[in-house]
């Protein structure tokens, strides 16, 4: 009889083990950010610019046949169609290795490493030698990041705009999986021709106040596996059958020990 109820009670405990609850600090986002105080990021967040970038740069004035020998043939201000987008890239500057692009007129200008306020500034002052007043429009038309690991849609993100947030770029993802490490994400960036490596906890709130909050363009997010995906990995594909194997191992000896 003491068998068997010791039996029993193995076979009530056995799931609980196995199916331990998370706790909260592990998995909920944004803790305690009533009490962080963020400074305004957003305001001072600006791309910066790097090789193989492919930018679309166009040139306006009052005068538009004075703007008109600065700006590549056929130009298209938006793009509807995959037709479009096509002829919108063929009529781009790449930047190259050595953060130079090819201008008409001007010639050869180093815009890579500048931010994008500062690539602006920098094109509108060479044109005034040439032009009055002139205005430049400035686009990122390869924007992406790909976001790796234990997130539901693992992939590469193209992003139509010049600022996301890493939180932005999991969403787009489909958000982490249950087994996602959400207190050390890896985020590996390119800063002037070196590779670095951040970690992010997005359960803290003050995350928001960190150089990774924001991503810059072709940043890798890679979100690393809990110890439960690791050992069931370790287990293999059959861990639910074995599981049932040992539930039902066990009824039957409680059963023939009653």
């Amino acid at each position: 009889m003491i068998k068997s109820n010791a039996i029993k009670f193995l076979l009530i405990l056995f799931p609980v083990f196995f199916f331990s609850c998370a706790s909260r600090e592990k998995i909920v986002y944004y803790q305690n950010i009533e009490q962080v105080i963020a400074s305004d990021t957003s305001s001072n967040f600006d791309t910066k610019l790097q090789p193989d970038d492919l930018l679309m740069l166009v040139v306006m004035a009052e005068n538009a046949e004075a703007a008109a020998p600065f700006n590549l043939p056929s130009i298209i201000m938006q793009s509807n169609t995959e037709l479009e987008t096509q002829q919108l890239r063929m009529n781009s500057y790449l930047i190259d290795a050595d953060g130079f692009i090819q201008f008409p007129v001007i010639g050869t200008i180093q815009l890579g490493g500048l931010s994008r306020t500062q690539a602006i500034a920098k094109m509108e002052t060479e044109l005034k030698k040439y032009i009055k007043e002139p205005k430049v429009n400035l686009r990122i038309l390869n924007f992406k990041v790909t976001v790796s690991g234990e997130v539901k849609q693992p992939g590469i993100q193209n992003i139509t705009s010049e600022r996301i947030t890493l939180i932005e770029a999991i969403t787009m993802a489909g958000d982490l999986t249950d087994y996602g490490i959400r207190n050390n994400i890896m985020v590996i960036r390119e800063k002037d021709g070196k590779k670095e490596i951040g970690r992010v906890d997005i359960t803290k709130a003050d995350f928001i106040n960190s150089p990774y909050y924001y991503l810059s363009q072709n940043d890798h997010i890679y979100v690393e596996p809990n110890k439960t995906k690791v050992n069931a990995s370790a287990v293999g594909p059959n861990t639910g059958i074995i599981i049932s194997a040992i539930s039902l191992l066990l009824t039957v000896v409680a059963l023939i020990i009653r």
